[in-house]
């Protein structure tokens, strides 16, 4: 009689653990079927914010191209002040070939400041606007030839340039960052 008793606590102890076990599979499928659902729902939205953040990626990208083609641009225009006219003449050849550069990338600017006012993100196309008004400024105010400005006028007026590109970039990080927190 007692061999009757153990097989039976045995048995309870097998339907226990089997219940057991088959409770913590029904919870993880549930859980794994909960994510898997939540994934779904949110990849949905995701693309659109994918896509606002790739757009303010080539933004940047082209904001970047502008700036390294003025940079470029600028100190040329420096070095062509500073010999006069013994600037050799490969220097002046280079001096166009990057002047062709700048305003090539210029017509990406006016694509990121169109695709920034499509985004509603007035604030940053007016700053990026203002930069590369202040570039054109430049171009007009500095060339080579000009023997009344000094290289520190232009060293003042790049920094003022560069200003407002960190300007730029600072509201762009700080969009860029919230678009990646949400």
């Amino acid at each position: 009689m007692r061999a009757d008793i153990m097989d039976q606590g045995t048995i309870w102890q097998l339907i226990d653990t089997s219940v057991k076990v088959s409770l913590g599979a029904i919870i993880a499928a549930m859980l794994y079927w909960l994510v898997h659902w939540r994934r779904q729902n949110t990849n949905d939205d995701q693309p659109a914010g994918n896509r606002r953040i790739q757009l303010l990626e080539q933004i940047s990208s082209d904001v970047g191209n502008v700036s390294h083609a003025f940079a470029k641009y600028s100190a040329l225009i420096m070095e062509s002040m500073r010999y006069g006219e013994r600037w050799p003449a490969g220097r002046k050849a280079e001096l166009t070939q990057v002047n062709k550069d700048l305003v090539a990338e210029f017509k990406k600017l006016a694509d990121a400041q169109a695709t920034l006012l499509m985004l509603g993100e007035k604030g940053m196309e007016k700053t990026l606007r203002i930069y590369a008004a202040r570039i054109v400024m430049f171009r007009k105010e500095v060339y080579v030839g000009r023997t009344d400005i000094s290289v520190e006028d232009i060293a003042k007026i790049k920094g003022e340039i560069n200003s407002l590109r960190e300007t730029f970039y600072d509201i762009l990080s700080r969009r860029y960052d919230r678009l990646l927190a949400s």
